[in-house]
């Protein structure tokens, strides 16, 4: 698994094909969901439409139902008026009443007790369907007194027409479940005005569901009704009938929601409500009859409106997806087939860079980005293969002449003095020098030597580096070995080095050198500065330049006549040669050492021996350059005479 996922992630064909099926699958769903969103409000809107049409059928059946009582009452009315002093006709009245109006569930004609003196205190003829057959019963008595009911109140006290609220009747009736009826009520009046009973229609809560029922909009879509007080009229659950109202079960648990629903269809609004019943979201649309105050809503499941919407939905995401495998495996296989012969060319390139530079690249038939990239590497083959003949050559010069001029630096550090201290019999010279060239072989040069009682001794700096001022160098040195045989003053011998060397002195070069003379027995320093840098002298007040005259540099003028100066006794006093490989060294950021840095720390400290002054000048310089790169030769050399 571990090795077909890091297949997987170094293969650039499989790699194109993600990225190319991932930008695919973000235009997909980018158009999907604004499909999704354009497709779910034009549903919606279709839903809307649908259900506000059912809603109107419902009402319009609601009302139709209500106007057939209402006009059933007034030709009922009619007759009852005419057969007023008959008291004998209106058990036809009421049974014809019945069935001629299928709409209707019973019929009431009530007088006020002892309007009839014959008939006794009650008489109140009810015909009422049982069944498929109409039964007449005279229902007034000591234990109905139906005079006391609302809907023989109500238009008593209101005397006119008037709709009941939906009520239980308790009337004795063929079977024994309740009937859940609401009655139209029309008051009966004398000749002069005054009540003398009530005509009473009912239309059963049950028919008027089963009326209802069929008007649907969608499969599990139903109707409600609701009385003013919010009561259910018309309910799928007919226990509820009656018996619960809209805002019944927010009172255990509550909901906003169809709590806003209930107060808006008991205000007699209309509108459309989003909400969570009986655990599913549905859509409530709901209108006010005009004529009773009670309010009807049709129910729609969320699920049955979107359902074919979210059928197709789950068809289009599995089209898609299965589309987009087949995308990436026809992508991989197409760009793979494109991309072999670049995978070829990268085989052969590595190859080619682990130094096998005669593989022969593939033949660029192609006039595309990869025939070009093939031409280009086998052109840069030609080219490396010449390159690395011409560095092989090169390289082999290189490390010959670096080998030269190691010979050189050894010869060259060889011709100095290096063995400290250089006069170890004499217990009154304390001699120490060094030199640390910048390249392999240098321009500064160091020497000293001792005849009888007198110690010749120099410090200089040819111009410019590497061989041309190492050859120079070794000139110097030489002539100073055998010119300070013959005892001369040190101005003397500068004079006689600069005759020499300013001859046939084509590349112009010139020497800065410090010469000096020391007897031994007095103490007394003979020198001549040759245009170098002035000593430092250590005397009891501290680290001082000696004061010197400048006079010229060896190798600029033949015949120039030095200037030689002298100090009367050097003796426990050291003095310092140096050249400005010490105090122009330059740090990272180009700062140099400096004359006052190399002043403070020779008179920093007391010293034992001229090699400890010098050690420590060393790691100071050291210390101070850091990781910068060496930029001039240095040389010291101190020298302390002993009383």
């Amino acid at each position: 698994m571990t090795r077909l996922k890091e297949t997987l992630h170094r293969s650039l064909p499989f790699r194109l094909s993600i990225w190319i099926v991932a930008f695919c699958a973000l235009i997909f769903l980018a158009a999907h969901t604004y499909q999704y969103f354009l497709t779910r409000s034009a549903i919606r809107r279709e839903a809307v439409e649908r259900a506000t049409q059912v809603l109107e059928q419902s009402v319009l059946r609601v009302d139709s139902i209500l106007e057939d009582a209402e006009i059933a009452a007034n030709n009922l009315d009619w007759l009852v008026y005419r057969n007023l002093d008959n008291p004998d006709a209106m058990p036809d009245l009421a049974r014809n009443t019945v069935l001629n109006n299928p709409s209707l569930n019973g019929c009431s004609i009530s007088f006020e007790p002892g309007y009839y003196k014959k008939k006794g205190r009650y008489y109140s003829i009810y015909a009422g369907m049982d069944g498929g057959s109409v039964t007449t019963v005279q229902e007034g008595s000591d234990d109905y007194q139906y005079f006391y009911m609302d809907w023989y109140q109500l238009p008593k006290l209101l005397g006119q027409p008037c709709w009941t609220e939906p009520y239980v009747d308790y009337t004795p009736q063929t079977d024994e479940s309740p009937n859940r009826i609401m009655s139209y009520c029309v008051p009966l009046t004398s000749d002069d005005g005054s009540f003398v009973g009530c005509l009473s229609l009912d239309i059963s809560l049950a028919w008027m569901s089963e009326q209802l029922s069929p008007v649907t909009a969608y499969p599990h879509s139903y109707a409600l009704m609701l009385g003013r007080g919010g009561t259910y009229l018309v309910h799928p659950d007919t226990t509820r009938l009656l018996s619960q109202t809209i805002f019944t079960e927010t009172l255990a648990v509550p909901n906003p929601d169809l709590t806003g629903l209930g107060h808006a269809m008991v205000k007699g609004e209309e509108g459309m409500r989003r909400l969570k019943l009986d655990g599913q979201m549905k859509y409530v649309f709901f209108q006010p009859l005009k004529t009773t105050g009670w309010s009807v809503a049709v129910v729609c499941p969320e699920r049955e409106i979107f359902v074919g919407y979210n059928r197709l939905r789950g068809m289009m995401a599995v089209i898609v997806l299965v589309g987009l495998l087949l995308m990436l495996l026809v992508c991989t296989r197409v760009v793979s087939r494109e991309l072999d012969p670049l995978r070829r060319l990268a085989t052969q390139a590595e190859t080619i860079a682990s130094g096998r530079f005669d593989q022969t690249l593939p033949e660029p038939r192609r006039a595309d980005e990869i025939g070009l990239l093939t031409r280009s590497f086998s052109d840069m083959q030609a080219s490396l293969r010449t390159y690395i003949r011409e560095l092989t050559a090169t390289t082999a010069a290189r490390e010959r002449i670096e080998g030269e001029l190691r010979i050189a630096r050894d010869i060259q550090m060889g011709m100095l003095p290096r063995t400290f201290p250089p006069f170890p019999t004499r217990q009154d010279i304390d001699l120490y020098a060094g030199m640390k060239p910048a390249r392999e072989v240098g321009g500064d040069l160091y020497d000293f030597v001792i005849h009888g009682e007198k110690l010749y001794f120099c410090v200089g700096d040819v111009s410019g580096k590497g061989v041309p001022a190492s050859l120079l160098m070794a000139v110097a040195r030489n002539l100073f070995r055998v010119v300070s045989q013959e005892g001369l003053l040190p101005a003397e011998i500068a004079r006689r080095i600069n005759d020499v060397v300013s001859k046939d002195n084509d590349q112009l070069m010139f020497i800065t050198m410090f010469i000096g003379m020391v007897d031994l027995q007095s103490g007394r320093l003979e020198y001549c500065n040759c245009g170098h840098n002035p000593p430092v002298w250590l005397d009891p007040s501290g680290a001082r330049f000696l004061t010197v005259e400048p006079n010229t540099p060896l190798g600029v003028s033949e015949g120039w006549e030095f200037v030689g100066e002298h100090l009367r006794d050097i003796r426990e006093m050291p003095i310092l040669l140096y050249t400005d490989g010490l105090n122009e060294a330059e740090n990272a950021v180009h700062e140099q050492y400096g004359n006052e840095r190399m002043l403070a720390e020779a008179g920093r400290l007391p010293f034992s021996t001229a090699e400890e002054l010098i050690e420590r000048l060393h790691r100071s310089v050291s210390d101070f350059v850091g990781d910068a790169e060496q930029s001039d030769d240095m040389t010291m050399l101190c020298l302390n005479i002993h009383a």
